[in-house]
């Protein structure tokens, strides 16, 4: 693999990443999101104000009535993302998509239990439980080596 770094820019130019490559594995995924995430702060919305949360902090991501909402241990805020666009901005070996409308940050799971239709129930941190569906649960596994 070859890097080339410019330091060289102007000062209305952005910093720029560009990737060249055959195809983008497993490792430049991880690297790419670890790039997007920046410093790890997200910016949400509690009580008509911007509040920025640490990555880390959060348990999952919610969808509920056309709206998307982050859950912390002592708050919950609300962001202006669909989880399609989380999904992918978030780092994949940390956040998993659960089912159709949460995405767990894979941390934060104290435990799997099977459950009824080859689904599993996560056990959150918190105390939450989250149905991991058939869909997502090979991902699952591949992500926790199991």
């Amino acid at each position: 693999m070859k890097i080339t770094i410019l330091e060289k820019k102007s000062s209305d130019e952005e910093d720029e990443v560009i990737l060249k490559c055959d195809y983008i594995d497993e490792n430049l995924t991880k690297l790419l999101n670890l790039l997007k995430a920046g410093k790890g702060k997200m910016n949400f919305y509690k009580d008509s104000k911007i509040v920025f949360v640490d990555q880390k902090e959060i348990l999952y991501f919610e969808s509920v009535d056309e709206s998307v909402f982050a859950y912390t241990n002592d708050c919950v805020y609300e962001t202006k993302s669909k989880l399609y666009q989380l999904e992918e901005e978030l780092p994949s070996g940390t956040f998993f998509r659960a089912n159709k409308s949460v995405i767990v940050n894979l941390d934060k799971i104290d435990n799997l239990t099977p459950i009824f239709g080859g689904r599993f129930e996560a056990s959150l941190q918190n105390g939450y439980k989250v149905v991991i569906s058939r869909n997502y649960l090979q991902r699952l596994k591949e992500l926790l080596g199991l």
